[in-house]
């Protein structure tokens, strides 16, 4: 099983037969929706979207520890994950996909562990996407004539207030690419659940200071609108691509990692 979250805007998927909607109940409470479980491109994928299907949960509300563990649970294996962002690279465009392969932590009020008990475990998160899926991707692009910037750094902010003009320049300083709400702990809690987890950033705005206007929520929604159909294709591309079988050490995450 391949499980798949979308992001703002993204709520359904050309050629995804579902056969079933699933509540999953976690020891860490209600994933964001029910789960539609169901079939593209011969392999079986379960679809949640992050903020749920009425778009009322913000990003510091997700309970993403539900949410990982739910895929856990369907016995999912994988995970992509689709998101919008505010560009901070000077080469990055509104539409302009990203595929990531860095990110920065900068989210502090946020349960970003499963092991916040007696076990001390100290996952490696040196690459915190999946290569496999990774390489999933970029084939997909070459073969469907999809433009994709292949790396790029993602900076994961508290929210839901947007960035100052000074946090922005202070990010670029850092080396950052993209800027968004929601790409942790979502990634780190996948590599403790041994998923593979790659993840889709969808340039919606130029962040803060960079845009010459203000910005606006409209704004976002309508630039991932106008995305989506080109994000769709290429995850149908991707997911006909992924391996049946894992070959990278996504699963063997926890192996030495506990104290």
């Amino acid at each position: 099983m391949i499980g798949l979250i979308g992001g703002s805007g993204l709520y359904e998927i050309p050629g995804f037969k579902v056969n079933e909607r699933r509540a999953v109940e976690t020891p860490y409470g209600l994933p964001s929706d029910e789960f539609m479980i169901g079939e593209l491109f011969g392999r079986t994928v379960a679809f949640l979207p992050r903020h749920s299907f009425k778009h009322n949960i913000p990003p510091h509300k997700v309970n993403y520890r539900a949410n990982i563990r739910g895929f856990k649970e369907l016995g999912a294996e994988r995970v992509i994950a689709v998101s919008a962002v505010g560009g901070i690279n000077s080469t990055l465009s509104p539409g302009d996909i990203v595929l990531l392969n860095q990110l920065i932590d900068f989210t502090k009020s946020r349960v970003n562990t499963f092991y916040d008990g007696d076990d001390v475990v100290h996952v490696d998160f040196t690459e915190p996407y999946c290569p496999e899926l990774r390489e999933s991707f970029i084939r997909a692009s070459e073969a469907g004539g999809i433009k994709l910037q292949s790396s790029g750094t993602y900076i994961c902010v508290e929210g839901p207030r947007l960035e100052t003009a000074a946090e922005i320049s202070f990010f670029s300083s850092m080396s950052a690419d993209v800027v968004g709400m929601t790409g942790m702990p979502e990634a780190v809690l996948a590599r403790e659940s041994e998923l593979c987890y790659v993840a889709l950033s969808v340039v919606t705005n130029l962040a803060a200071g960079i845009s010459p206007v203000k910005l606006t929520v409209k704004e976002v929604v309508e630039a991932m609108n106008r995305s989506t159909e080109v994000v769709k294709t290429l995850l149908s591309g991707a997911i006909g691509l992924v391996p049946q079988r894992r070959d990278c050490p996504c699963g063997e995450a926890l192996e030495d990692a506990g104290m």
